[in-house]
């Protein structure tokens, strides 16, 4: 997911960003660099980096990898970035491999065939992971890598929407006002894969006590509009898994048409390590699609992702294209074409590189982890909202015991984290239970019990630090943070596009937990 910018104007380009008055300074002209040694004694250094319109003269190697290194560093630590599930650490070996896949364009299958075999034996894998039946040809399932699980669950939505039509056309019934069931704290994507394909979104809402989708609510919402369902195995906000089982059978008891979903970008590559004997994939006879995240606990780095069939009946052959393209043809069905080849051979490498028992022992690993930070924030008081054991996602959700009349809230200890270094978000639920503020850890591969302890050491020293402040200084220093970081935020959207109506967070204020 990108963000909309703004181009600047031509008088707001030309105000820079020094301070006012500073623009009055004249710097004279460096001389060239001839037999300047150091990077920081040529005249790039005394130069602001370029910002709005390319220069007309181009610069030495050495100096932009330094320039533009250096601007990065005001970005955050990756490995204490606690707030994404996105792959932080791999192994030397296949960044090697990586980095030696970068000049090729993956879609070209004649001049790649063996990177897009890799794909065809990832994709195998993924299947079986998943339990695809795998009896006949005819029947088989099918799949294909995609940018990350966002593409993939705009295709999975895509193809759910053809197939409903298709139906109501051969029964001669009205097939323009589809609609899509799915809990509240769906991943924004879900609203705009809703929105682009013009499919009526149909929320089971959550509770003060319940962060999942409500499986008789689910089912409730269904109708002969609907064309399929969406269950999460690991939500954004808590981890849960929800009931995919219970909706299947209830589908199935009610004999309703009607096909699920199942939203498996986090939770795709734990739960068959975690929980195996869980059924919630295509072991359920109304699972006919399943997406996951690669470059999730897929342990792969950014973006690759995956969606599987479950056989080509649920795929309407009217949306797949083939096409003769350098000189091979092939079938597609992918809202891109050209896209780098690295980050499949990346998830290929993973694969055949820990196996199942590898993935096994990481996973279990993480859920060991996470149980034990979940331990530590119960023991300084906080209430565990997520679920542990391995019946989530390793991560911990956790807020503050009202009963305890903190005069901060969950925003101003994250604030105070992040004076050490570590980024962990804070966030309001998902519409209906809006009310309720929490804090979300996710535990890495990379996130060990030794880099636990201290955040566990951090937390207590800014709850510390909270606690001696007067309520007056909190909620003032609580306003600067917010009025501060909301400009560094946003000083690039497009104000045409403010204050919009049609999300759940212009209708509710919802805020999105960090993917």
């Amino acid at each position: 997911m990108v963000h909309l910018t703004s181009v600047p104007s031509d008088a707001t380009a030309r105000q820079g960003s020094v301070a006012d008055g500073l623009e009055k300074v004249r710097f004279d002209d460096p001389a060239e660099d001839e037999g300047v040694t150091s990077i920081y004694g040529s005249r790039f250094a005394a130069q602001e980096l370029p910002q709005h319109e390319m220069p007309d003269h181009e610069m030495p190697k050495e100096v932009a990898y330094r320039l533009i290194r250096d601007d990065l560093t005001l970005d955050g630590n990756p490995m204490l970035n606690l707030a994404s599930f996105v792959t932080t650490y791999m192994e030397e070996e296949v960044e090697k491999l990586m980095a030696e896949a970068l000049p090729k364009n993956f879609i070209d299958y004649e001049e790649y065939p063996q990177t897009a075999e890799i794909q065809n034996r990832c994709v195998s894998m993924i299947a079986r992971m998943f339990n695809a039946p795998t009896h006949s040809e005819d029947e088989s399932a099918m799949g294909t890598s995609t940018v990350g699980s966002s593409e993939a669950i705009m295709l999975g939505v895509l193809s759910m929407k053809r197939r409903w039509q298709n139906k109501r056309k051969e029964e001669g019934k009205d097939y323009s006002r589809p609609n899509i069931v799915m809990n509240a704290a769906v991943q924004v994507c879900w609203e705009k894969a809703a929105r682009y394909f013009e499919v009526e979104e149909r929320y089971s809402f959550c509770t003060e006590d319940r962060y999942v989708i409500d499986p008789e609510e689910a089912v409730n919402l269904v109708d002969e509009n609907t064309i399929g369902i969406c269950a999460i195995v690991g939500t954004t906000y808590t981890g849960e898994y929800e009931d995919v089982k219970t909706i299947n059978d209830l589908l199935v008891k009610k004999n309703i048409d009607c096909p699920i979903h199942v939203d498996a970008a986090s939770g795709g590559f734990v739960a068959p390590f975690v929980v195996p004997d869980l059924p919630w994939d295509f072991r359920l006879e109304k699972v006919v699609s399943i997406n996951v995240s690669g470059h999730k606990y897929g342990l792969v780095y950014p973006g690759v992702g995956w969606v599987v069939w479950r056989s080509p009946e649920f795929l309407p052959k009217e949306l797949v294209f083939n096409i003769n393209y350098l000189g091979a043809d092939q079938a597609s069905f992918t809202l891109n074409f050209s896209k780098g080849a690295s980050q499949v051979i990346g998830q290929y490498y993973q694969m055949i590189r820990l196996g199942k028992r590898g993935y096994r022992s990481i996973m279990m690993n993480l859920t060991r982890i996470s149980d034990y930070l979940a331990a530590n924030l119960k023991q300084l008081g906080f209430i565990i909202m997520s679920k542990g054991a391995g019946q989530g996602l390793p991560l911990v959700a956790f807020r503050l015991d009202p009963a305890k009349g903190h005069q901060y809230d969950e925003f101003a200890v994250v604030h105070q984290l992040r004076e050490r270094g570590w980024v962990v978000p804070a966030y309001t639920m998902a519409p209906h239970s809006e009310s309720l503020k929490l804090m979300r850890v996710v535990v890495r591969e990379d996130f060990s019990r030794s880099r636990c302890d201290n955040l566990v050491k951090d937390i207590k020293l800014a709850l510390q630090t909270l606690n001696e402040m007067d309520k007056k200084t909190v909620e003032n220093h609580q306003e600067h943070v917010k009025r501060n970081t909301a400009a560094t935020k946003h000083k690039n959207s497009h104000p045409h596009y403010s204050k919009e109506k049609h999300s759940l967070q212009g209708k509710h204020g919802k805020t999105h937990a960090v993917c």
